[in-house]
């Protein structure tokens, strides 16, 4: 039963890991389009990084440096921020590519970009618009 789950201190039950080429380019990438803080990061060597993670908002990702016996593994990821706007303007700043303009949506203003690095994200503020409120809670 879900509510039996123990998960460790500032973890949630679901976190993405992402294994990319130039682990250290995209964490500053999430710095400063997403605010990230990085909370642990561990060393291959002196020019790679075997572990790193990372939060966004009250969310973990964790990353880590493709090697041979590790591919890359990428993802797509949907991301809460203050600002639609401001976020989406900065990621195309930093290389990244627009998939679809932000816009008024149902559930707020959202957008969608692919990084450098091959990750999707689907950029997202809450609107409380009137005429275009959403629902706090989904059960």
């Amino acid at each position: 039963m879900i509510l039996d789950l123990k998960v460790p201190a500032d973890y949630q039950a679901v976190m993405p890991y992402l294994i990319l080429k130039d682990a250290a380019s995209f964490i500053k990438f999430a710095e400063e389009v997403f605010s990230a803080k990085v909370v642990l990061k561990e060393m291959r060597d002196k020019n790679t990084i075997m572990h790193a993670e990372i939060i966004i908002g009250e969310s973990t990702v964790m990353i880590a440096e493709a090697t041979p016996d590790y591919e890359i593994q990428n993802s797509g990821l949907f991301v809460y921020v203050k600002d639609a706007d401001a976020a989406f303007e900065l990621a195309i700043e930093l290389g990244a590519v627009i998939i679809m303009n932000v816009s008024n949506q149902p559930y707020g203003r959202s957008g969608g970009i692919k990084d450098p690095f091959g990750n999707t994200y689907w950029i997202t503020s809450v609107s409380y618009d009137p005429g275009n409120e959403i629902p706090l809670t989904r059960r």
